[in-house]
Formats: C-alpha cells, sequence, structure tokens
C-alpha cells in the first residue's frame, strides 16, 4: 500500500501547486513516467569518484524499504517488527542518509560538499523531534514498537486526538525536511548559494538518478504510513483502506499547498525552524504525560 501510495504522492504535490498558481499542470503520473525514463538510461560515473559513489544511490534506496518494513496497518504487524523498532527505523534512514552523504563528498567537488553539510546538519537537528514524538506514544501505549505502539493507539476524547493531530504535524514536518522540500529546501532551485539536496545529486544520472528520485517518493509515502497510522486502530479493513489513502492524499495536498504559499527560508534560519519542531515535540511530551496523570 505504501508502494502504490509512493506512485501517486508526487503527482498530487505537483497537481496541486499547479491548481494553486492557475496552471493545469501536469499529470498525477508524470513524476513516474520521468522515473522510468531515467532508469532506462545508462549512468555516466566520473573518473574522480570510487566505489562509494557507486553504491550510494541502491544503498539509499535499500535503506528506505528497509524503514518501509518496520511500518505496521493499523493492527496488522508490520514485515519486521521487534521491541525498539522505531530506533531501527531512524538508524537504517541514517544509514541511508550517510551513504548518499560520502557519495556526494566521494566526488570531490567542493560545491556537493557544501550541499553535504547543510544536510548531515538538518538530520542531526531533525532527529531529536523524531524520537521525542515516538517516545511521547511508547509513553502514552506502554509498548515500544511501532506495530504494538498502534495497535494499541485508541483514541478517545479531545485530548488524546489533539495530540495525534500534533503528532501527525510533527510528522508531517519531518517528512518535508527529511525530503528537502519548501520551506526547508526547494527542489527545484538552481541558485548555487541555496542549494541542499539538489547539489549532492548533481554528478548522479540514468539509472542511479533514477533509484533516488523513487527513493524520496517511497520516502513521502512512509512518513504518510505513520501519519495514517496514529488514525486506524482497530479499524476494519474494509474502513482503514480508505483512511490510509485518504490520508495519503490530504498528506499529499497539505505538503502541495505549503509550497505554494510559503517562501523559502534564509539558509541561517533553517536550523532554528527545524530545532523549533524538537520544542513543538516536547509539548506533546507534556500532553501524553498530563494524559497519564504522571504530571
Amino acid at each position: 500500500m505504501i508502494f502504490i501510495a509512493a506512485l501517486f504522492f508526487p503527482g498530487i504535490i505537483t497537481r496541486v501547486k499547479s491548481i494553486c498558481a492557475g496552471r493545469k499542470g501536469p499529470s498525477l503520473i508524470q513524476p513516474l513516467h520521468d522515473v522510468a525514463r531515467l532508469l532506462r538510461k545508462g549512468s555516466v560515473i566520473s573518473e574522480t569518484t570510487g566505489f562509494v559513489f557507486r553504491m550510494a544511490p541502491a544503498v539509499y534506496l535499500a535503506s528506505i524499504i528497509m524503514a518501509i518494513a518496520t511500518v505496521p496497518f493499523g493492527d496488522s504487524g508490520a514485515l519486521l517488527s521487534f521491541k525498539g523498532d522505531f530506533v531501527f527505523f531512524a538508524y537504517v534512514l541514517a544509514l541511508g542518509k550517510f551513504f548518499s552523504i560520502v557519495g556526494a563528498l566521494d566526488t570531490g567537488s567542493s560545491f556537493e560538499g557544501m550541499g553535504a553539510s547543510r544536510e548531515s546538519l538538518y538530520s542531526m537537528l531533525a532527529e531529536p523531534a523524531f524520537f521525542l514524538t515516538m517516545g511521547s506514544l511508547a509513553l502514552m501505549t506502554g509498548y515500544s514498537s511501532f506495530s504494538d505502539i498502534f495497535a494499541a493507539l485508541h483514541l478517545s476524547g479531545t485530548m488524546s486526538y489533539s495530540l495525534a493531530v500534533i503528532a501527525a504535524g510533527i510528522l508531517l514536518v519531518l517528512a518535508m525536511i527529511e525530503s528537502s522540500r519548501l520551506p526547508v529546501d526547494d527542489p527545484k532551485t538552481h541558485l548555487e548559494l541555496t542549494m541542499i539536496h539538489e547539489v549532492m545529486i548533481l554528478d548522479n544520472s540514468g539509472f542511479d538518478l533514477g533509484m533516488i528520485f523513487s527513493a524520496g517518493y517511497l520516502k513521502f509515502a512512509m512518513y504518510g504510513a505513520l501519519v495514517a497510522n496514529l488514525f486506524l486502530g482497530s479499524l476494519p479493513a474494509g474502513i482503514a483502506i480508505p483512511v490510509f489513502f485518504g490520508v495519503q492524499i490530504l498528506c499529499a495536498s497539505i505538503i502541495g499547498i505549503v509550497e505554494s504559499f510559503m517562501a523559502r527560508y534564509r539558509m541561517n534560519h533553517n536550523p532554528q525552524f527545524i530545532f523549533a519542531l524538537s520544542s513543538v515535540a516536547m509539548l506533546l511530551v507534556f500532553g501524553v504525560m498530563m494524559l497519564a496523570g504522571k504530571m
């Protein structure tokens, strides 16, 4: 289901941005055509690069697929589930990010090194917000596994729904940060001093670039699945499946609206914006403690 959602997620974002700009825009599956075109091409590899650059796109894609294997569907367990698997989820994604950063450094370009430095900084600043969010959900349910947390997460009352909405907002902003979208990064920019992720993949082409784009689309749908799991609970499959795809469409639409009406932040304001997300996550922790009667 995450793979199916990933087929349309970027197309929905683009279509929403087109509607907001008063344009017709491309079809919903245009990003898939772009990826398919890249996957049919060979990769041009610089002579200055080594084996790390060659393997980085595959490791990046594989890390996201492995992370997806830990994401459950409501009260149905994930393909890979164990205690503390949300820690594994975070650091298997970090492994892929590490290889993409090292792959950029392997080109020997100071330009790509600049983007790699920014990417690593933003990932580091976003990490506390994720762990505070998942830690608060673990405290709320008494479990430390994605499958157990979401299976035991039964929302009832204004307080619990408010906390779920806050957690959904945090995960959605994390998806935008990790996927290098506005207002932190602009995937369409070619202004040298403001490029972050795009500058890291300037030397990738053909099949390798297609894998990187595919990984980015899967990452969007993966975070959308985490948001959906906050509200699925023990719903029967006949209701849970439409809710899952409805939440994915809503997340893609929100991202498209944000990117249409928010300007890109100045580079020195990005760390403040990202680290402020941890402050919002602390509110979630305090709310869970109040709900559990521990505060």
